[in-house]
């Protein structure tokens, strides 16, 4: 069985972060295996309190993990502190691992910020060069790359920067821009994957994303087929959301 190791935040609410991946992975037939670098305290309403792991036990997670499991893939999320950026920079450096998907969590759908001053940057300098693919939403992509994104000139502009920052390939998915939901696929040449756009507000649809793509590419599919399948495993996913009536619609695959 192939497996795929999250590196993420702890979500009660099970909507998004470690939980939200652990789901995706048992759906693509993948085993998962996770370490936890942040906790939070939030619900479908938004994030109330965030904490980071101290760093050297987030290290002692992984570094134990794979002494007894390599994954094929590993996704890497929200990591919050400056600490923990350096942290999981050092293992990506040390364990070569393989097909890093990196979802660089900067804020939470309900507007909190994810991240302690600084943290972009540096996610930025030394996670992206070990990076197979990286999947901003558009504020995220604007936060990393410096460019005030309204238009499709400046997602393209966007992503051309973001890879000169050492990642294989970017995808700027397009659920936060009016119009179709297109994401932009961009590895020296662009693609898009176009998708009809669902009206509503949604609890970790950047986790369920990037987490279906790290499992695509455990079981042997190259980006743009991983990123294609990725995209169809979304809207199915949002014909299943729910809402519990207090916030933001969750996924039930």
């Amino acid at each position: 069985m192939k497996k795929v190791l999250t590196i993420a935040g702890f979500d009660p609410s099970g909507g998004a972060g470690i939980q939200q991946d652990l789901k995706v992975f048992h759906l693509f037939g993948v085993y998962g295996l996770s370490a936890v670098a942040a906790l939070t305290a939030q619900n479908s309403s938004g994030v109330a309190a965030v904490k980071a792991v101290d760093r050297h036990f987030l290290g002692k997670q992984i570094e134990v993990l794979l002494r007894d499991s390599v994954p094929d893939a590993t996704k890497v999320g929200m990591l919050l502190s400056a600490d923990n950026v350096l942290e999981i920079a050092a293992i990506l450096k040390k364990f070569r691992l393989k097909n890093i998907v990196l979802d660089p969590v900067v804020k939470s759908s309900s507007g909190r910020m994810l991240v302690e001053a600084g943290v972009p940057e540096l996610i930025r300098e030394r996670i992206f060069p070990y990076c197979t693919i990286i999947t901003p939403n558009i504020h995220e992509a604007s936060v990393l790359s410096g460019v005030k994104i309204a238009t499709d000139v400046d997602v393209a502009k966007a992503a051309i920067i973001l890879k000169g920052f050492g990642p294989e390939q970017v995808i700027i998915t397009g659920g936060h821009r009016t119009g179709r939901a297109v994401d932009i696929l961009y590895d020296g040449t662009f693609s898009y994957l176009r998708g009809k756009r669902v009206p509503g507000e949604y609890h970790g649809t950047g986790c369920a994303f990037s987490s279906a793509l790290a499992s695509l590419l455990a079981l042997g599919f190259d980006v743009p087929t991983a990123a294609r399948n990725a995209k169809r495993f979304m809207a199915r996913s949002f014909r299943r959301s729910f809402s519990t009536g207090n916030g933001m619609r969750l996924f039930s695959f």
